[in-house]
């Protein structure tokens, strides 16, 4: 969705908050995978990073099972994460990944995204993570299930519009039926709950859009992707704390901010700095890199996420393999406009080679202090 200029983000922010606020129908109790807590201790209970798990736009930055464990171990030991978020389509990348990151201790969170198919081939594709959920959890892996991401967005007929892009054009411009629109997220959100609980008895959970008015009656953990930004920590806390509601735990199933200054305001929207309609893609607008930015968000959010012990957070995300840091030239570095933790380098201008890699930005020392920390309190 980098090259329309429009995302998800935009409905994060709120420009479309108003078309979710009606009612949802009631719904059964869930409560059967409830998820643990540990009783009388502060502060989140697991802290954890991104993980996509996808082919990538070039075959050297696709998916590979060496440098998957290889950044699997970085994940553990060096970042310090007790927890990883896996999201992808390839379900066999998926359980390869899965099983390398329970061999490592890692807590689980897997998540399929399947966008822009017909419903069956979503539900589909959810079992068949959820049957990898499930061999997992009975071979002793701490594992949860998410049944998606923002569904509003990336499920075709519940939005006007033919794919991601236009979905969001017409929400952000009012396009659309608020009722119907609502309707029709309840209904795949149940059918998705269902879904995964007929395939998965560990804890079940939904990547949300910070204003989607779910019932989380279905779910065992309250997710949200968040990108707010405020000024004063009373923002934040103001936002998440209704999340609080439903007596359930809060997982922040995403967040982050891209790596230029001001782009923590852009509340997600900071990766529109890059024009993808220019061969080869530019940075556009004038942004200035500081990787200082985005590691000082982090770092405020973080503390308000603990301050509220909340279940979890997952920072989006560990590495955009095909967003590549160029620091001589500006105006094509791509990373600027990416929330990864790692910068990657390419060997060449034009595309990588199998030897590209990658450095650890601000935000990613900064995280693993913070979940040092925690790693210790926990200990």
């Amino acid at each position: 969705m980098r090259d329309a200029g429009l995302s998800r983000a935009a409905f994060l922010t709120g420009t479309a908050a108003a078309a979710l606020t009606a009612a949802t129908g009631p719904a059964p109790a869930a409560g059967r995978g409830a998820a643990p807590r540990t009783p009388g201790r502060p502060g989140l209970t697991h802290h954890g990073v991104g993980y996509e798990i996808e082919d990538g736009e070039h075959p050297e930055t696709g998916w590979h099972a060496d440098r998957m464990r290889r950044d699997l171990r970085v994940i553990a030991d060096r970042l310090h994460a007790s927890s990883v978020s896996l999201f992808g389509t390839g379900i066999d990348r998926l359980a390869a990944t899965a099983a390398e990151a329970a061999e490592r201790g890692l807590h689980l969170w897997l998540q399929p995204r399947l966008a822009d198919a017909p419903h069956a081939d979503i539900l589909d594709h959810l079992a068949e993570t959820g049957r990898v959920a499930e061999r997992l959890r009975r071979q002793g892996a701490r594992v949860e299930l998410s049944v998606g991401c923002e569904f509003v967005l990336f499920v075709p007929g519940i939005a006007p519009g033919a794919d991601a892009v236009e979905r969001i054009k017409n929400l952000t411009e009012g396009n659309f039926d608020p009722v119907r629109l609502a309707r029709g997220l309840s209904e795949f959100i149940a059918r998705a709950a269902s879904t995964g609980r007929s395939v998965f008895r560990g804890p079940l959970t939904y990547g949300a859009a910070h204003e989607d008015d779910v019932d989380w009656r279905l779910f065992d953990v309250v997710g949200v992707n968040y990108y707010g930004h405020h000024r004063r920590r009373s923002g934040y806390v103001k936002d998440l704390t209704r999340h609080q509601k439903w007596g359930k735990p809060v997982a922040v199933t995403e967040f982050g901010t891209c790596t230029f200054e001001g782009a923590p305001e852009k509340g997600g929207m900071g990766w529109d700095a890059v024009d993808h309609t220019k061969d080869p893609p530019e940075i556009v607008g004038g942004p200035v890199r500081s990787e200082r930015a985005q590691a000082a968000y982090l770092a405020d959010v973080l503390d308000v996420f603990e301050s509220l012990n909340l279940y979890a957070a997952q920072a989006y995300q560990f590495v955009a393999p095909d967003a590549p840091h160029r620091p001589h030239d500006p105006r094509h570095d791509l990373d600027l406009a990416s929330y990864a933790l790692v910068k990657p380098l390419w060997k060449r201008q034009d595309r990588p080679t199998a030897a590209w890699h990658w450095e650890p930005k601000e935000s990613f020392h900064t995280l693993a202090r913070h979940y040092g920390r925690a790693g210790e309190r926990r200990s």
